[in-house]
């Protein structure tokens, strides 16, 4: 994919790890100039950016907290006072807590979530489709638990990942007459810091899978990095899994 997104800029919000700091990374080796964003990590984000920079790249970090949407307007606002444009927003940032229906009582879990993982990814998507222009490229990151709880105490994670989904699919509807596509990615068990291969939970997950095994960041980025290049511009409203076979 070598020069596929020159002249190009991107944001991939929480760029500074796992997924989002591969696809960031995967973004750059094409050509893009890449901005990411972190809440954080800001270490981690620096290691993110000297990487792409030896490289031969250019990226930025930019600090923004997604669970307030005042952050995230000004997340697009200045990388578009930054560079000119946004060709390319990939909503990676999330969090993840688990409790039984049942049992949850306190409820400041889900609502950090549906703020992160739900009203932050839309509040992204309206502010930088006023800004793109044709060929634009939005992408979310999902989750095949958005198609079912496998396991008990999921539920409220789940369900902000399926509205995600259920966004998408609307919003490629509103955007297509202006040349943007908007997809998202299903991704399955991937080994990251939120969620690592080495879990006490992990054997179950790797054996919910077809191939029997978690996933690494590179290879959902690799995905990512297609869905934003100019050879998937037939692509929209389309929920992709990437999730070595958890939803067959």
């Amino acid at each position: 994919m070598a020069n596929t997104l020159e002249g190009k800029i991107a944001l991939v919000t929480g760029g500074s790890r796992g997924i989002g700091a591969a696809t960031a990374i995967q973004l750059a080796s094409a050509g893009a100039t890449v901005a990411i964003s972190y809440s954080s990590s800001e270490a981690q984000a620096k290691e993110v950016i000297a990487k792409i920079e030896a490289s031969g790249g250019k990226a930025v970090a930019l600090k923004a907290d997604q669970a307030h949407a005042a952050e995230v307007k000004g997340l697009i606002a200045e990388v578009v006072r930054r560079f000119g444009k946004i060709d390319i927003l990939v909503n990676n940032a999330a969090v993840f807590e688990t409790g039984t229906v049942a049992e949850t009582t306190d409820t400041s879990g889900f609502e950090r979530q549906l703020r992160i993982n739900y009203e932050a990814v839309v509040t992204a998507i309206r502010e930088a489709s006023r800004v793109m222009g044709e060929g634009g490229r939005i992408i979310s990151v999902s989750s095949a638990l958005a198609l079912r709880s496998t396991w008990p105490g999921l539920a409220d994670y789940s369900a902000t990942k399926r509205a995600i989904e259920g966004y998408t699919k609307g919003a490629a509807r509103d955007l297509g007459p202006k040349g943007i596509t908007v997809n998202a990615i299903g991704t399955g068990s991937t080994n990251t810091e939120m969620n690592p291969d080495s879990s006490a939970f992990a054997e179950a997950q790797a054996a919910a899978t077809a191939l029997g095994r978690f996933g690494r960041p590179e290879e959902i980025a690799s995905v990512i990095a297609f869905v934003a290049s100019p050879a998937a511009s037939f692509i929209t409203g389309a929920v992709i899994p990437v999730d070595g076979g958890y939803s067959a």
